[in-house]
């Protein structure tokens, strides 16, 4: 009967999908009749199977048995007007008799809010998945949606925990693949790729998808180079030499043509440069150099990579030839240092060198001016007054040369002492880097330190300069951002046990950091000390050369009855070229003028000539 077909269609519903079925008995007939007409049909009905033609069709009306007392008259009742409206039926919709499990349509519900960019809740419905162990059977699945959520609100740390639990499981799990793909999304968020690195090497027996197979052979041959020079200054040459070997190796899978070609390139060159083969190290500079031309067009992020990246090329170049005492082609490439980029200082500071090493004192002298300008007085560079005087005293201006060695030992004698005092202190790594933390916090906060103080705080910001300990500082500031970004989240989100368990995770992750920055802090000062106390031996050295070179001439001007002398008027020219105008310098800074000036020589040594051809 079609009563038996609803009512066992209603119960079998009821029991699929309990909190979707909605049911209509609106006008529902249960008298066993057809009502005539045709009702319009709506989602849900069935088609009934056709039936032979019954009395009925034609008009007759058959009594049921036990019915009606036809002895009597009927009362005829006023006539109705016709119902037009069409026969309810009953309606399905959204009926899922599909024999998903609760715990699956969880799971689907928590995708679908992802997939609708809700991320906050569709990361809190993960996460208690993940903790439920009814729902032991979908926790992997709930580990990988979090961290893809996680991701999508910008907390790229926490969403590398989580795909780092999903890749613990092992490759047997479904989603061990794309988790792997998922650090190379988080590398390119996050301010130190090193962070990630860690991670990607430890799986580095896997193959990785086509798509990212250079990148990942990219950033393990980086993992390899800062391994070993780990290696290295903990004097495990042999291990450090297979890192090296790795370098290389790597290097040479990725084609050239591919974006991280170049880049793979100038680690291989410092692979090289670390064996002292400079000819092979070169041609990998050079190649860099190629491979990094960049056609005139808008400025994107990755222009500015490459543009730095051919920059370091250059710096590489000048200083192996330097290191070979090809000077004027070491000249050459610092020549090629955009000015007012991030090498431009450093390539001025070493192309001095290079200059006074060819008597070209000149230029030597009028790029240590710019160094001293206003403009970089937060710069250190210590070795600039040893520069200048020792250019002072090949040109027998032996006055000039010991004032400033006496100015360079007033100001740096101090700062040794108190470098000394910090570096043989007894503190922990964290320690380190609070008072690196501090000078940062005060740089940030516009307070300027005077004195001693001030030269301190330089030598800590060039501490700061350390690619690898910047790096390492900035993602803990990463970090301390992702956390305050918690705090930010909507009340259910900021409050929930996710949150908690994020933020501790966060601030385990920051305590490792900070041990790690403090031991590279502590290094560089150690480092930056070990300089200084070379760079004042050296300047003791020019003072002692200097006042020998000083008592000899006296004796020999009282020789002469005060009529000897060792140094002359200097013959100079104040031509330039057509692009150039000759402007003297008399004590005032233009950002516009910087690192074009030359300091003129009026006077110095009578056989400057026979010098210069010495030198050359």
């Amino acid at each position: 009967m079609r009563l038996t077909r609803l009512l066992t269609l209603v119960v079998v519903a009821c029991f699929a999908a309990p909190s979707f079925a909605q049911m209509n008995f609106e006008g529902l007939d249960l008298g066993g009749g057809k009502k005539k007409g045709k009702g319009k049909k709506k989602n849900g009905d069935k088609k009934r199977p056709t039936e032979d033609k019954k009395p009925e069709d034609n008009g007759e009306v058959p009594l049921p048995e036990g019915g009606l007392d036809l002895s009597k008259p009927t009362p005829v009742a006023e006539e109705k007007p016709k119902d037009t409206k069409p026969a309810a039926t009953m309606s399905f919709d959204a009926v899922d008799v599909s024999g998903k499990t609760g715990d699956r349509q969880k799971m689907d519900a928590a995708i679908t809010q992802f997939k609708n960019d809700n991320f906050e809740p569709a990361a809190l419905a993960f996460f208690d998945m993940s903790q439920d162990p009814a729902m032991a059977g979908l926790v992997v699945e709930s580990e990988y949606w979090l961290g893809k959520s996680l991701y999508k609100l910008g907390m790229y740390h926490s969403s590398l925990q989580m795909f780092s639990k999903v890749l613990a499981r092992g490759p047997a799990t479904k989603f061990f693949k794309s988790s792997l793909e998922w650090l190379f999304f988080i590398a390119r968020k996050t301010v130190n790729e090193t962070v990630v690195l860690d991670e990607i090497a430890r799986y580095s027996n896997y193959e990785f998808p086509e798509r990212f197979r250079n990148e990942f052979r990219y950033l393990l041959a980086r993992y390899n180079l800062v391994r070993g020079k780990a290696l290295d200054d903990a004097e495990q040459t042999g291990e450090a030499t297979k890192a090296f070997d790795e370098v290389k190796r790597l290097a040479l899978m990725i084609p050239r043509g591919d974006v991280f070609y170049p880049r793979a390139k100038y680690l291989e060159g410092l692979a090289y440069f670390r064996e002292n083969k400079l000819e092979t190290a070169l041609e990998a500079m050079k190649e860099v150099v190629r491979s990094t031309r960049q056609a005139e067009g808008p400025t994107t992020a990755e222009s500015k990579q490459l543009k730095a990246l051919r920059e370091m090329a250059f710096m590489q170049l000048a200083r192996t030839h330097y290191g070979a005492k090809q000077n004027r082609y070491a000249i050459t490439y610092f020549d090629k240092i955009e000015r007012g980029g991030v090498q431009w200082l450093e390539s001025l500071f070493e192309a001095s060198w290079a200059h006074y090493r060819i008597g070209q004192y000149e230029q030597a002298l009028g790029n240590l001016i710019t160094l001293s300008s206003p403009f970089f007085r937060d710069e250190y560079f210590p070795e600039a007054l040893i520069l200048k005087a020792v250019v002072y005293f090949e040109n027998c201006r032996y006055r000039e040369s010991l004032t400033i060695i006496e100015d360079f030992e007033s100001i740096y004698g101090p700062v040794q002492d108190e470098l000394d005092v910090l570096v043989n202190k007894n503190m922990e790594a964290t320690e380190y880097f609070n008072v690196l933390d501090e000078v940062r916090k005060k740089n940030k906060a516009g307070q300027k330190l005077k004195g001693t103080d001030e030269i301190l705080e330089r030598i800590l910001n060039l501490a700061l300069t350390d690619k690898d300990l910047k790096k390492t500082v900035d993602s803990i500031a990463e970090l301390e951002t992702e956390m305050d970004a918690v705090g930010e989240k909507g009340d259910t989100f900021k409050y929930s046990n996710l949150s908690k368990q994020l933020i501790e995770r966060l601030k385990d992750q920051r305590q490792g950091l900070i041990g790690k920055a403090g031991l590279m802090a502590k290094a560089k000062l150690d480092f930056e000390l070990g300089q200084l106390k070379t760079l004042r031996a050296n300047g003791l050295r020019i003072k002692f050369e200097t006042t020998s070179m000083e008592k000899e001439f006296l004796e020999e001007m009282l020789k002469a009855g005060g009529q000897q002398s060792v140094v002359k008027k200097y013959k100079y020219r104040t031509d330039v070229s057509d692009d150039q105008l000759y402007w003297p310098y008399v004590g005032e800074y233009w950002r516009d003028e910087l690192g074009t000036y030359q300091y003129t020589l009026t006077k110095g040594c009578i056989d400057r000539d026979g010098a210069n051809k010495q030198k050359e």
